[in-house]
């Protein structure tokens, strides 16, 4: 598991892994972040954070979804490949 983050410290990591593509405003994190939880895949840690913000981890639930989605876009990418070449 990783280390517990609040709502900014999510989007700020989003924009470093996604190298600034991504720059997720915070209602729409919140929203994601209420499903998420209902789907199991972070758990809210601390609800009374620094300055009184929520804290969230990732669960070790989310480890198949993840290497699950990698093969779904691997096929994904590859099938694209193979249009560009003619091949499908």
């Amino acid at each position: 598991m990783e280390e517990s983050l609040h709502g900014y410290g999510i989007i700020q990591n989003i924009k470093k892994i996604s190298d600034n593509r991504i720059d997720m405003a915070a209602g729409t994190l919140n929203g994601a972040l209420n499903t998420l939880i209902k789907k199991d895949w972070i758990v809210l840690v601390n609800d009374e954070g620094p300055k009184g913000k929520k804290e969230y981890q990732i669960t070790s639930t989310v480890s198949e979804e993840i290497q699950q989605e990698i093969i779904r876009l691997k096929e994904l990418v590859s099938n694209g490949e193979k249009y560009l070449r003619g091949e499908l």
